[in-house]
């Protein structure tokens, strides 16, 4: 069994020392081999440990080395384009559909203004073919233009506007299109893009009055002589002309004027600055009649009734209107006309006529209702009136009515905007009477109005009107510029939380209908431009202010001037 025992382990040695002799190539003994074997061993276990140290020292110089080279990296290359990625933004993520729909929009638009271009354009060689026998001429090369005497210089300035109008066309469409290629800016496509050059021409410019050139007359009264102003006429705005036309004799027969009582007349206290008209002639021109009623120690009476009109009755007074002046404590004289005069065909009178006929000693005058008396037209309605004065206008609305007008415009309208007077109520039956009417429709109004809107090139209307609101919500959507709606803005209600009103209110002016006419005038003769309605006193003293205060342009017009209604209903 020992011997089995001992050739197991031979043969196991054997079998060990025959793999080893295979490896080197070569036949050793077996004493040989166990020598060899051990040394074997002992090496490889020499080589692990070596390895071991190699790596590990490796190791050690990537841990100190590696810190370094980042730093390097860190201090010399731009990291944050090394390592930027580009987020997708929804636009992307959506394929891009967007910025499609946005270039598509903005190409429709460019058409939409290419087409307005094209029809503005052809207006223009309409226009230039129109005038064309007037000697209307641009030359290339010169800036003179050719107008013959009897061209207005209105034509030069409507084709200044319509070149004006398309170069502001032209600078919007190539803003249109370029807008879809700016990711962030974007482009006012209602501005006028123009040149610097052109920024600031207008087509609504102010009117030269020439106020130099102003022929007047000197108003310097006799204390104890009164000239009691008596009208008759109308409403308002026509006691007002006639106050001023009053102002006129006065100072032509040197007396002071009287305003008429409230019991007679309107509360003009209420809406006139008479202070005003005598800070602005230096003197005591105007009295209030309780001023003359303490002056005359109560005995109101007036001396000599000479009346300027004959027909239809004398001083154009009724006995209702008699009647108010003796209620009011004043006793007349005998009323009697100093001439023949018709008040529905005025003949043109002079100075030398009003002092021949209506000179006089006595203290105290009356001529009657003088709205209808055309005395030296030319020189009574000049800008600033035919007295010398140091203000712009004698007749003006009181200094709260200007600054709650001022407050309005800057809370509603700002700077620039068109006034527009739209009389409707009893005005078809009046217009339709007179030759040609003056009463047009709602759509040719609207017309009408859209072109004075295109050249004063303002984005808001204020409107002053008596109409229902039937016809002014028609007006207000036929009112359009440049595709959008232009507002028509009204005076609102009171509302305690707006301020702009709060000096009427704190003064005991609120509801007042005379204050609030009066304070729609105002805010219309502040306007860029003006829309009046042709044979309405209310337009009438409109256009006085403006003329006043130096607001007239060259875009102030009767509604639909020049035309006539496109339809008028047949008499009763």
């Amino acid at each position: 069994m020992m011997e089995r025992e001992l050739s197991d382990e031979e043969g196991d040695r054997e079998n060990l020392i025959s793999q080893n002799a295979r490896q080197n190539d070569a036949v050793k003994s077996p004493d040989h081999h166990n020598h060899r074997s051990a040394f074997r061993i002992e090496d490889e276990l020499r080589g692990r440990v070596s390895g071991a140290a190699r790596r590990f020292n490796k190791r050690y110089i990537l841990a100190i080395f590696l810190p370094v080279v980042i730093l390097i990296l860190y201090l010399t290359t731009d990291l944050k384009n090394v390592f930027q990625m580009r987020v997708p933004s929804i636009r992307d993520i959506e394929g891009g559909g967007l910025l499609v729909n946005r270039m598509r929009e903005s190409e429709l638009r460019a058409l939409y203004l290419l087409k307005q271009q094209e029809i503005e354009l052809v207006k223009m060689w309409n226009y230039t073919t129109l005038v064309g026998g007037s000697n209307f001429s641009l030359v290339n090369g010169s800036d003179s233009v050719n107008v013959n005497s009897g061209s207005d210089n209105s034509v030069l300035e409507d084709f200044k506007s319509r070149v004006f109008g398309q170069i502001s066309l032209n600078r919007q469409i190539q803003g249109t299109l370029l807008s879809a290629h700016e990711s962030e800016a974007s482009v006012d496509l209602s501005a006028n893009y123009t040149d610097s050059s052109l920024s600031d021409w207008t087509r609504c410019k102010k009117l030269d009055q020439r106020l130099a050139d102003r022929k007047t007359i000197e108003w310097n009264p006799k204390s104890n002589k009164y000239l009691f102003a008596i009208c008759v006429s109308g409403q308002m705005s026509n006691h007002l002309i006639c106050l001023e036309k009053h102002m006129f004799f006065a100072a032509l027969l040197n007396r002071v004027l009287v305003i008429p009582s409230s019991k007679v007349d309107y509360e003009f206290h209420r809406v006139l600055d008479i202070d005003h008209i005598n800070k602005c002639l230096g003197s005591k021109v105007v009295v209030t009649f309780e001023e003359f009623a303490e002056n005359k120690k109560n005995h109101l009476h007036i001396d000599k009734f000479m009346c300027y009109f004959s027909l239809p009755q004398p001083c154009f007074m009724d006995d209702e209107r008699v009647k108010k002046l003796k209620g009011s404590g004043v006793s007349l004289s005998k009323v009697a006309a100093v001439w023949k005069e018709d008040v529905k065909k005025p003949k043109q009178r002079t100075v030398q006529d009003v002092l021949a006929k209506f000179s006089s000693d006595s203290d105290v005058i009356a001529i009657g209702d003088v709205f209808f008396a055309d005395v030296e037209r030319e020189w009574v309605m000049q800008p600033g009136g035919p007295i010398a004065h140091k203000c712009k206008t004698l007749i003006e609305p009181s200094r709260l009515i200007l600054l709650t007008a001022q407050r309005f415009i800057q809370t509603f309208l700002g700077k620039d905007f068109v006034a527009l007077h739209f009389r409707r109520h009893g005005f078809l039956k009046f217009c339709n009477a007179k030759q040609p009417s003056c009463f047009y429709p709602a759509l040719q109004a609207a017309e009408c109005i859209n072109r004075v809107v295109e050249r004063a090139s303002t984005p808001v209307i204020y409107l002053s009107t008596d109409a229902a609101e039937s016809e002014t919500g028609l007006l207000q959507s036929l009112v359009v510029l440049n595709g959008k709606t232009v507002p028509l803005v009204r005076r609102p209600a009171r509302n305690s939380a707006e301020k702009w009103d709060a000096l009427l209110y704190r003064h005991g002016l609120e509801g007042d209908s005379q204050v609030e006419a009066m304070l729609d005038k105002t805010i219309c003769a502040l306007s860029s431009a003006f829309i009046g309605s042709s044979g309405s006193t209310f337009t009438d003293y409109i256009l006085r202010l403006r003329k006043d205060w130096g607001s007239s342009s060259q875009c102030d017009e009767y509604l639909c001037q020049g035309e006539l209604p496109n339809f008028i209903a047949e008499d009763e």
